[in-house]
């Protein structure tokens, strides 16, 4: 019967030595802070973005990700001192300007899945209401007003939660 025998070692500069557990629990708290995953999260381009043309650092627009609206962006990290986060879509990668992009929050990490494969969100409709810009009368100064983007289809007469669809589409357009 042949029966083996598993050591841990820790390799040193200047020695190799047998590991004892309390050694390898803190080797492994030191290197678990150590480490960081970055978390994946997903954002929409607000508005279309082409570096070469656009970018601010003529230097670096080479390492800038070019896309359109609607365009579903991959980052990873905050952005850095210079308003830039590190993305990636459509099997380029590089870095996206802050002020063109906005975050999609999802956490279910099926549905960042689906939207990864979908590539983009609907940026424009026939048919749905958009107020000008000048239409604020309504908005109350103290509000803090900001830009959403829908991420699924809405049907009223499908999804309403009103027993009549009927009043769900008149309030709908009433918006």
């Amino acid at each position: 019967m042949e029966t083996s025998l598993q050591l841990d070692v820790l390799i040193y500069p200047n020695e190799v030595k047998i590991a004892t557990p309390e050694e390898l629990r803190e080797w492994e708290l030191e290197t678990a802070s150590q480490v960081s995953i970055p978390t994946v999260r997903l954002f929409v381009a607000l508005y279309p973005y082409n570096p070469a043309a656009m970018s601010p650092n003529y230097e670096t627009a080479a390492e800038e990700l070019p896309f359109v609206p609607g365009q579903i962006i991959k980052v990873w990290g905050d952005k850095d001192c210079d308003g830039f986060y590190h993305g990636e879509s459509g099997g380029l990668s590089g870095y996206v300007p802050s002020n063109m992009v906005t975050e999609i929050p999802v956490d279910d990490e099926y549905l960042k899945h689906l939207l990864l494969q979908q590539g983009f969100l609907p940026v424009e409709r026939t048919g749905m209401y958009t107020p000008a810009l000048s239409d604020t009368s309504s908005v109350p100064d103290d509000a803090v007003v900001r830009r959403m983007v829908a991420l699924f289809d809405y049907d009223p007469w499908e999804s309403s939660p009103n027993l009549d669809s009927e009043v769900s589409t008149k309030m709908n357009r009433s918006l």
